[in-house]
């Protein structure tokens, strides 16, 4: 009998913490409403953001943020987005989100490598890969923001991408080394990922 009792309480208790974690494991994958991600005021299709408040590290808001993006990393298939693009598009964004006039912030982008194809225009993309370019969009709406797109004059040769197949706007330099110096020189700061 009392075997039978301690049976009853350790189902019933084996039931209960089923269920909590049942609970926990809903709760936790659950989106919060203060995670809502939001877009613009720079750049009004990309460059989601969080809403981040009461941080202990403050945004001056009177500083100039300049920031030059070494992008040469690009997804191998020719129908995705590099992300590696709308984290200059995301940098703009969350810091006009948190007041920084759009005047203050500069933003420089300098390609090579894998992602040479990224800068190519719908019409050679289109050519090469059979579809549009998933990131000339982005890489219009960051140049129309003010951002200087600059690509590699080396993997220009190197990946046969001549300068009249690349995005409007978009510089050619000698080479990313030497674009990268440039902006570095300017008190532009490297962001790499």
């Amino acid at each position: 009998m009392i075997l039978d009792i301690f049976k009853d309480q350790t189902s019933q208790m084996s039931k209960n913490l089923h269920f909590l974690i049942v609970l926990g494991l809903c709760f936790f994958s659950m989106p919060l409403a203060a995670q809502n991600k939001a877009a613009g005021p720079i750049i009004s299709d990309f460059g989601k953001v969080y809403t981040v408040d009461n941080t202990d590290f403050k945004v001056d808001v009177t500083k100039e943020y300049k920031a030059v993006f070494d992008i040469m990393n690009s997804p191998e298939s020719h129908e995705s987005l590099n992300r590696s693009i709308e984290t200059a598009a995301r940098f703009l964004n969350m810091h006009a989100q948190k007041g920084i006039p759009a005047q203050q912030l500069k933003v420089a982008l300098v390609f090579h490598n894998k992602a040479s194809k990224d800068v190519m225009n719908n019409t050679a993309y289109q050519e090469r890969y059979g579809t549009d370019n998933p990131n000339q969009k982005l890489i219009q709406a960051l140049i129309t923001a003010g951002a200087e797109v600059v690509f590699c004059g080396q993997s220009s040769n190197a990946r046969d991408i001549p300068k009249e197949t690349m995005i409007e706007g978009v510089q050619l330099s000698l080479s990313a080394m030497t674009a990268l110096i440039h902006f570095q020189d300017e008190n532009y700061r490297l962001i790499k990922f």
